[in-house]
């Protein structure tokens, strides 16, 4: 998947399993370029992450619910009520955001196999 904010267009990898939840950015040093979401998640932390990240909080529809930009580690943010989606993003992404604009998620698509 990915998403597109102003001209940029981002590669989010889906935190669909337990493992890949579990290990998010933690411990990532070198610079953050893609980024990560989390279907089904009200709250996140930075608790053993080693940089900051931009936090995009969506509902259902991608419309914009919450905006955390360049958080730091050893934040938490606390259940919020109407979220599905978080998306943890590179720093800078949320320049372009506000709160109320849908974000634009392109779905991967399948290539046809030659024949």
């Amino acid at each position: 998947m990915h998403i597109k904010i102003g001209k940029k267009k981002i590669e989010v990898e889906v935190a669909n399993t337990f493992w890949k939840r579990l290990k998010g950015f933690l411990f990532v040093l070198e610079p953050i370029q893609t980024g990560l979401c989390f279907p089904h998640c009200r709250s996140i932390h930075t608790y053993l992450m080693c940089q900051p990240i931009d936090v995009v909080m969506t509902d259902k529809d991608y419309t914009i619910l919450y905006l955390y930009p360049k958080l730091k580690s050893e934040k938490i943010i606390f259940p919020k009520r109407k979220v599905y989606y978080s998306f943890e993003l590179p720093v800078g992404c949320c320049e372009k955001l506000k709160v109320g604009d849908k974000l634009t998620v392109l779905e991967n698509e399948k290539k046809e196999p030659d024949k």
